[in-house]
This record gives structure tokens, sequence and C-alpha cells, in this order.
């Protein structure tokens, strides 16, 4: 069982081992989705551009009137791609009357591997964003349902976790995972209400059954070395060579999950937050 956090802000790591417990990160260095890590001290105006968004998107959720939603943010600029939002978590709170917490899979400052983490809101958006905009995605009642019991056992959680961490992971290979990637993997364990979804192959078998479709990209092959060599986050060796070798890097983004959640057609509801900044 998840214990509570002890302040709004702090990030925690969810370690399962023997026992399944919760590793305090406060004030150490934080992990990041994709990005290397740099000790910079935190600006006033940064925070209070995090706490002004994390309050929006907090009233926000009060008024979807549910218990669990996704929220996404801007970390870096994929404007040359198509991309504005870069990396999505769970956001959820056990009852009305507690705390929104963010879950999501973070990158170990730039290494190849990841964690699971627990996330204050205003943290969720102190990763130095390229914008404070932010876009929430709130599931269908019988959804909700189904992910708040996902994100009350942590179990689960790992159960659909792969610790190496590549930024570009192919989303049908369960050799690597990015951040995304693992939100859908999990919201496919949730939204499969017709078959049991049990790990990661499945829930990428069911994707593709139902039609999910990735996000495609095309980077250059001098790219893709640059990357690979110079990255330990960035691998493209799990990608099929016929995509591969014509410059075609299929990956899952959060525009690919708001196409998807469209699709099915289910009542979800998008709400895209402009900071104004």
């Amino acid at each position: 069982m998840i214990a509570p956090l002890k302040a709004a802000g702090t990030r925690v790591a969810l370690s399962i081992g023997l026992s399944i417990g919760l590793n305090l990160a406060l004030c150490m260095a934080p992990a990041f989705a994709g990005q290397a890590c740099t000790d910079h001290p935190i600006t006033r105006t940064a925070l209070e551009n995090a706490l002004t968004t994390s309050a929006n998107v907090q009233a926000a959720l009060n008024a979807s009137g549910g218990e669990v939603a996704i929220v996404g943010r801007q970390g870096n600029d994929l404007s040359e791609y198509g991309l504005k939002y870069t990396h999505a978590g769970f956001v959820f709170r056990a009852a009305p009357d507690q705390p929104w917490r963010v879950y999501e899979l973070l990158n170990q400052c730039g290494t190849a591997d990841s964690e699971l983490w627990v996330d204050g809101l205003a943290n969720f958006f102190l990763d130095d964003p390229f914008t404070f905009d932010a876009v929430l995605i709130v599931p269908p009642p019988a959804v909700a349902a189904r992910l708040a019991r996902l994100l009350g056992q942590p179990a689960q959680l790992h159960h659909f976790h792969e610790r190496q961490y590549n930024m570009v992971a192919y989303p049908f290979s369960t050799r690597y995972q990015n951040s995304n990637q693992w939100l859908l993997e999990l919201l496919a364990a949730a939204e499969a209400s017709d078959v049991r979804v049990r790990d990661r192959e499945q829930a990428q078998a069911w994707l593709k059954l139902v039609g999910y479709r990735p996000t495609e990209m095309h980077i250059g092959p001098l790219t893709r070395l640059g990357g690979r060599m110079f990255k330990a986050n960035v691998a493209f060796d799990d990608h099929p060579n016929q995509l591969r070798f014509s410059d075609r890097i299929n990956v899952v983004t959060v525009e690919s999950i708001m196409a998807f959640v469209r699709q099915r057609d289910e009542g979800w509801t998008i709400l895209e937050l402009k900071s104004g900044h």
C-alpha cells in the first residue's frame, strides 16, 4: 500500500523488492523524463509559474468530478515534429479529501535507467518545462474506476514497468520503455474490459488490435547515430529495420495517446490549459 506523502512538493520513488515500500527522495537530485539532470537553483519565477499551473490543473481536476486523469506537460520544444506535450503521468487522489498526486515513469538523469515516482502537482511542473501549458485527459467513469484500482496497487504498476529506458522506445517492443509508453500500457490494462491484460506484451498486443497508432517521426541516419553514440537514454535497435532504415521512427507520445482516446469514443474529455506566459 502506498504511504501518504509528507508534503505536496515531495517526490517519492515506488520501490519493489521482498516487500513494496516507498523511498523518500526529498531534496535529492530529481529524475527527468528523458532529460539530463542539471544542478541549478529553482528561481522564484519558476516556482511561481509551477504553483500557478498546478493550482489551475487542480481546479480543473476538482471540477471534473473524478479521482483520476492523465496530465501532460511541455518539457521540450518538439514543434519540428508537430508535437507539443512531451511527458504525461496519471494524476490520482484516493479520496476527495486527499491531495492530488502524479504517478509517472522518470528517466534517471539521462542514463539508461528509469524508476516509477509519485509526485506532487507543483513538482510535476518544476522540471524546467518549455512552457507552463498543460493538458488534462479525463477518462469516463468505468475506465476511471479501473485505473484507480490499478494505481492503488503498486505491484501492478511495477508489473508494467521496464527499467531499461529509451526516449524513443518502439511502441510494440518490450526491450525498452519510455515514460509515455508505461502510461499507455497501464491505460491499456484499464481500458481492456473485454480481456485481462496482465503484462506489457499483452498490453501491446491489445493496443495493436484496437488500432492504436504511434507518432511517426522522420529522423535521419546522422541524427540516429549521434543519439545512439552520445546519449545513454536513446536507442534505435528495438525498431523494425524496414522502419528504421527508411528514417521512420515510431514512438508513444502524448499526442498519440490523445488521438487514441478520441478514437475510442467512450466519453473521454480533453482539456488544454494555457499558461498565459
